[in-house]
């Protein structure tokens, strides 16, 4: 892995940013998160094609790696809360406890797991207790690897006339490299053999590490774009004794690192519309996307879901959690703030609200 931020000298990176094309557009994108994930088990050629079809321009599939080094598209590399693998009794003993970013996970993990075998396996929906109607399609649809994705997408595109675009997440990389399982270059191998490993490509790739990133920028030409949470730090800066938290990188001193490697921020909408602690609710828009921008980065927030529970107080409409929130409000603030682009579960709610503001 490259180095973490702390232990690279400022001296060094002087005069060193990203040259790479940078994910510009006329109008804000929009991302299916995990697919359509409001409407179909995440992560599923059926969620992406879905997405697609209620216009998004990207789908975005979270990436980790089989026993055998594929790609396959999963949330976390733990799939017990998202497969039907809990009812194979012939794989009862690969139930185990790891330690994932420092934290204790019990679970079945996708790189105990061969990708024949993850085959069998069918998904389920994450949140049953939110999004009952997609229990209906409970064990349906397999886990589909990176190179089903991109035949997806360049299959749907075709169709729709639309370049579509991909926005994969390589998930936990300090875990998988530690394990002998590096995910950037099977990624970089899997983008060249379709043609996507070129600059002006529809791809972004993203991560919530800060090293992994840095080894992108060193081996792919397509836009790379930095998560930052609301809480929390990159655990490679953890792993490596760095103190900087998301919310420092973030500051301008931390954006002016970013650009050196990155070409976008993915960022919580918390960051963007900060809430207030005592009331929940979203206040006027934080510096973030105008700092960003004054360094040539773009801004893109994650994740517009329609129900109430996942929104600020001032976006929900009464009070059950699960009920509809004023997506269509929550957006325009969004788009008020500056943003580029916004990750939604629900994408047809996001298209609706942007093609009402743009007029």
């Amino acid at each position: 892995m490259a180095p973490a931020l702390a232990t690279v000298p400022a001296s060094a990176e002087a005069g060193t940013a990203r040259a790479h094309q940078a994910p510009h557009r006329a109008d804000p994108v929009v991302v299916g998160h995990r697919g359509a994930s409001g409407y179909r088990p995440e992560h599923t050629l059926a969620s992406y094609r879905l997405a697609i079809r209620l216009g998004a321009d990207y789908v975005e599939p979270d990436l980790v790696s089989t026993k055998d080094r594929v790609l396959v598209a999963r949330h976390e590399n733990e799939i017990g809360g998202t497969t039907d693998v809990a009812d194979h009794p012939e794989f009862a003993g690969r139930r185990t406890t790891k330690t994932i970013d420092g934290r204790a996970v019990t679970g079945f993990f996708t790189e105990d797991f061969t990708l024949a075998e993850l085959k069998t396996l069918r998904a389920k929906e994450r949140l049953p207790l939110v999004r009952p109607d997609n229990t209906r399609y409970d064990g349906r649809f397999e886990i589909p690897t990176l190179t089903e994705v991109l035949q997806l997408v360049r299959e749907e595109s075709r169709r729709t006339g639309r370049s579509i675009g991909v926005y994969p997440e390589t998930k936990h990389p300090t875990y998988f490299d530690s394990i002998g399982l590096s995910l950037e270059e099977p990624l970089v191998r899997t983008l060249d053999r379709f043609g996507l490993d070129r600059k002006r490509s529809k791809v972004i790739i993203q991560s919530f590490e800060t090293a992994n990133l840095r080894d992108l920028d060193r081996m792919t030409a397509v836009p790379l774009a930095q998560l930052v949470d609301a809480a929390g730090a990159p655990y490679d800066l953890v792993a490596a004794g760095d103190p900087r938290t998301y919310r420092d990188l973030v500051t301008p001193r931390g954006l002016d690192t970013i650009a050196r490697y990155a070409d976008g921020l993915g960022a919580h909408k918390d960051l963007v519309l900060p809430r207030d602690p005592a009331t929940g609710a979203a206040g006027a828009p934080s510096a973030v996307v105008r700092d960003a921008h004054r360094r040539g980065l773009v801004v893109h927030v994650w994740t517009v879901r329609d129900e109430n529970q996942f929104m600020a107080t001032n976006f929900r409409r009464g009070t059950d959690p699960n009920a509809k929130g004023d997506v269509r409000a929550e957006v325009h603030a969004l788009l008020d703030a500056g943003v580029d682009g916004i990750f939604a579960d629900h994408p047809d709610s996001v298209v609706d609200a942007l093609e009402e503001w743009l007029g």
